[in-house]
Parts: C-alpha cells; sequence; structure tokens
C-alpha cells in the first residue's frame, strides 16, 4: 500500500522523501518514477517532483527506462565495485575514529548489540540489525561529516539486491568480524579497528560478487 505523506511532512525536500522510500525498500530497482504518483503520494505539486527527479538522476539513483520517463537505476558489477571501495575506504576510517572517541555507554551499547544478534537466525532480521549496527559505530566517531557521506552512501547501497546473509556460513562469519570490530573500539585500538572494519566489508563485497555471478547464470 502506497503511503501518502500528510501535509506537514510534505514541507520536507521531496529529494529526501523518495530517498526514504528507496531506503524502506518501497521503491527498488526498476520501480518507474511519474511525477502525477509522486506528487500524489508526497501530497506536492508535480513541479518541485520534477526538479526532485532531476537531482537523483543526477545522483545516479534513477535512469531512463525501456519506455519514457525515469526507473530506479540497477546498479552495474562496476558501479557495486566502486560503491564498496568507497564504503571500505569511508567504514574503515569511521571506525578508526569510534576507537578513538567512543564513550564507554557506546562501547557497552555495541556490545550488548552484538551479543544480542547471536540469537538471531532470520536473514532479514539480521540484515536489518546489520544496518543499525553500522550506523552506531558510524555515530561514535563523532564526527558530521562521516556520519553525512555514509548516510549518502547507504541510499546506494540499498538498492543492491538480496542479502548476503542468505549465503552458507555468511551469518558466523559476520557476526565473528563484528565481535572482531567491537572489541578493538572497546579497546581503543584505531589500527585494529579499521583493519578489522576493512575486512569485513572486503568479505561481504567478495560474497556479493559471487551472489551476482551466480545469478548471471542461472
Amino acid at each position: 500500500m502506497k503511503q501518502v505523506l500528510e501535509p506537514s511532512s510534505a514541507r520536507r525536500n521531496p529529494v529526501d522523501h523518495i530517498l526514504d522510500l528507496i531506503e524502506s525498500g518501497e521503491l527498488r530497482p526498476g520501480s518507474r518514477l511519474t511525477e502525477t504518483d509522486l506528487a500524489q503520494r508526497l501530497g506536492i505539486s508535480r513541479t518541485p517532483v520534477r526538479e526532485a527527479l532531476h537531482r537523483l538522476h543526477t545522483m545516479g539513483l534513477a535512469e531512463h527506462g525501456p519506455q519514457r520517463g525515469l526507473v530506479i537505476a540497477h546498479p552495474s558489477v562496476d558501479h557495486i565495485r566502486q560503491l564498496f571501495a568507497v564504503r571500505e575506504g569511508l567504514e574503515g576510517m569511521a571506525t578508526r575514529l569510534a576507537a578513538e572517541h567512543a564513550s564507554r555507554a557506546e562501547v557497552n551499547l555495541l556490545r550488548e548489540m552484538v551479543m544480542q544478534d547471536r540469537e538471531l537466525t532470520d536473514p532479514l532480521k539480521l540484515l536489518a540489525r546489520n544496518k543499525l549496527l553500522h550506523s552506531q559505530i558510524v555515530q561514535a566517531s563523532h564526527n558530521k561529516f562521516m556520519v553525512e557521506a555514509l548516510s549518502n552512501l547507504r541510499v546506494h547501497l540499498s538498492l543492491l539486491p538480496g542479502s548476503t546473509y542468505t549465503k552458507a556460513d555468511r551469518v558466523q562469519s559476520a557476526q565473528a568480524e563484528h565481535e572482531e570490530i567491537v572489541e578493538a573500539i572497546a579497546q581503543g585500538d584505531g589500527d585494529r579497528a579499521e583493519r578489522a572494519a576493512r575486512l569485513h566489508i572486503s568479505e561481504g563485497f567478495q560474497i556479493r560478487l559471487k551472489m551476482l555471478a551466480e545469478g548471471s547464470n542461472a
């Protein structure tokens, strides 16, 4: 069921609203983006929607579909490679900063989160918890520009199909990697934390590539 926003919330930037729809999964790669539909959904006129769609196209989140108009973009393999290269660098640095600046309360929260995640087996719940943990680590960096950069990157990540948590053994390996990252943060070891975070992102990327290859050969 399509969500129609209240007038008060419609005063937000329409680009932000559309990004929310992408992150929530309501708009997926290939979803058509029409001015009329979005204007009705957001409770605004078509002019700001038209401007928002132009910006989304500039950001690489929308592309021209087989028919007239724009659709949510399908990320290419090259796009994904570039995305993970940036993610590895930024999250590695964010994790280093978290090791240097996280408060005791933040460290305790991260430890509690990884302990709770040990009990989970459902891929969708694990994916949601994974996003939450990564977000909490970035917040613990206490660098607002890092938070903003990775928030923007997360929108692009939400376009990737499937979840690496559906692959055999990834749940256990990812949880072990999370525990290593959090322990490094708790010890205040920036080098170890960054190294662990980079390895974690790299491992996820390799599994993502295998998933794409399996999909193309299916």
